[in-house]
């Protein structure tokens, strides 16, 4: 079975940018950071960081919110996240997969697992040690957000982040009546003010953005294998 996705096959000639603070008074925060809520193992590292390029680029984006749509805000639910953090979550998606289908997380065979990797792998990229594969995430280039109104609250979006479903897809409610139409609506404002400014759209996550990594260099691409990212693991610098 293939754990490797093929845009983490595209070459990277890091630019060296550093990782950045995100500042906390532009844009409206998930508090506490889902994972780090969790226990994951994030060590000295915040979650809270972007590389430089990427933070300027988000920062204009929310500007462009606030003119369409005065007093919202991009809400961020994460953004840097070493490989030991994604190894972390992978686990845990597994662990609930295996659940679900009356398994035990602790006993499952080779044959359990190997069934089970491909539905975590649908929203988590694989953790890798190599510096050529580097999890999305890992590069301090890719944000998972979502928008707050004037007042502060979450806007519907149909479906939480991070869930496992085909409701993640960016389209899956642009045929809906009611409701639905709405949350499309708003995935739809989310990525314009996002792709305006340089972010590439997860073609299976509504809520995943990004810029110069492997991914977006791929779907940059047609979805093939070329091209070269910017951006590597941000822990290598």
């Amino acid at each position: 079975m293939a754990l490797i996705k093929p845009y983490r096959t595209i070459p990277i000639r890091d630019c060296g940018e550093p990782l950045v603070e995100i500042p906390r008074d532009i844009f409206a925060f998930f508090d506490p950071h889902p994972y780090a809520a969790l226990g994951a193992p994030y060590g000295d590292a915040s979650p809270w960081m972007l590389r430089a390029s990427v933070l300027d680029a988000l920062i204009k984006a929310q500007a462009q919110l606030q003119a369409s749509n005065p007093g919202w805000k991009i809400m961020l639910f994460d953004a840097y996240r070493p490989n030991a953090v994604q190894a972390f979550m992978v686990e845990r998606e597994l662990a609930a997969l295996a659940r679900a289908q009356g398994l035990d997380p602790a006993r499952l065979t080779d044959a359990e697992r190997e069934n089970l990797m491909p539905k975590v792998l649908r929203i988590w990229g694989m953790p890798s040690a190599d510096p050529a594969t580097p999890p999305p995430h890992s590069t301090g280039a890719v944000v998972d957000c979502t928008l707050a109104d004037e007042r502060g609250h979450e806007i519907d979006m149909g479906s939480p982040i991070d869930e496992n479903s085909d409701r993640s897809n960016p389209d899956y409610f642009a045929a809906a009546d009611g409701t639905g139409q709405q949350a499309h609506a708003n995935r739809v404002l989310l990525n314009t003010v996002m792709a305006a400014q340089g972010f590439t759209r997860n073609p299976t996550e509504w809520w995943h953005f990004s810029r110069g990594d492997q991914l977006a260099t791929w779907i940059a691409h047609g979805q093939r294998v070329e091209g070269t990212a910017i951006y590597g693991r941000a822990d290598l610098l």
